[in-house]
């Protein structure tokens, strides 16, 4: 391992994947254990200080650029919202949840060469859901955290009634997910990916089908430099995963995915094949 450091460029030297940012030292590793500091991590691609503004700034293509957040439209929220409480009202029929749909985003990145592979793109299939708006997010907190020991039935009740308020009570221009098994020496492909360069692509296996291209912002739950904000998602987000599947031991990593275009990719559709429906 080698400790390099770096001026506002990336670059390929040897073989050897070098992270790139400003005044960042980071030793180059082949599972990115440069990454962590420790058992946890900052991601220096990505600077959200102007999330409140509806911008994220992130280290793309070589340079930092800002990007704008977009809402969903109504065609795709409409879409994710239905077949969302059709699979809840499944579920409690005793039928088994599907795994085409909202919940399941085929998640694409590329970025960083691990050691077991020649490629830097990755695709992996990740379950993912909407975020409570920053002034709804402590209430929402509570109520799941006084609810947990509620019987399996009642839940589903509380998770429909949440979505049910989708857009009086979910931040629209994110979806979220949790990154389970990535660790200080060895990084998932996705995981390494989007600490290298955050963009990243969801498709979801459905008709109609979305395509949602993103700004992934990774938060450790053990990083002591969170916002109030960050924390409050971080627990969310753990939260509502728990809250379904059943206590874990620890916290995961939050990972958000802030969204800049949204397109319609649903075949035989002059509408879809992929068009760009937001902005």
């Amino acid at each position: 391992m080698k400790l390099i450091k770096f001026a506002l460029l990336g670059i390929m030297l040897c073989g050897l994947h070098l992270f790139a940012a400003e005044n960042i030292e980071i030793e180059d590793g082949d599972y990115g254990e440069s990454f962590w500091d420790g058992n946890t991590f900052t991601q220096r691609t990505v600077d959200a200080s102007k999330l409140d503004e509806n911008i994220i700034k992130a280290y793309v293509d070589g340079k930092w650029q800002e990007f704008e957040l977009i809402n969903f439209p109504e065609i795709f929220l409409t879409w994710n919202i239905k077949s969302r409480i059709a699979t809840l009202e499944g579920i409690s029929k005793g039928e088994m949840p599907i795994l085409e749909g909202p919940h399941n985003a085929i998640v694409a990145t590329h970025g960083y060469r691990r050691e077991d592979s020649r490629f830097k793109l990755n695709n992996a299939v990740k379950g993912c859901g909407f975020l409570p708006k920053r002034e709804k997010i402590k209430e929402i907190n509570q109520m799941l955290a006084e609810t947990d020991t509620l019987n399996p039935m009642k839940k589903l009740e509380i998770l429909t009634g949440m979505y049910e308020k989708a857009d009086s009570l979910f931040d629209l221009t994110k979806q979220v997910s949790l990154e389970l098994y990535s660790t200080p020496t060895r990084g998932t492909q996705t995981f390494v990916n989007q600490m290298t360069d955050p963009t990243s692509v969801l498709v979801f296996l459905s008709i109609p089908t979305f395509k949602l291209k993103t700004i992934a912002y990774l938060l450790h739950p053990e990083n002591q430099d969170l916002t109030e904000y960050e924390t409050d998602i971080v627990e969310y987000i753990n939260r509502i995963h728990s809250y379904f599947h059943g206590k874990f031991s620890k916290k995961f990593i939050a990972v958000i995915y802030n969204v800049v275009e949204v397109y319609n990719s649903s075949p035989g559709n002059e509408n879809g094949r992929g068009t760009l429906i937001v902005p």
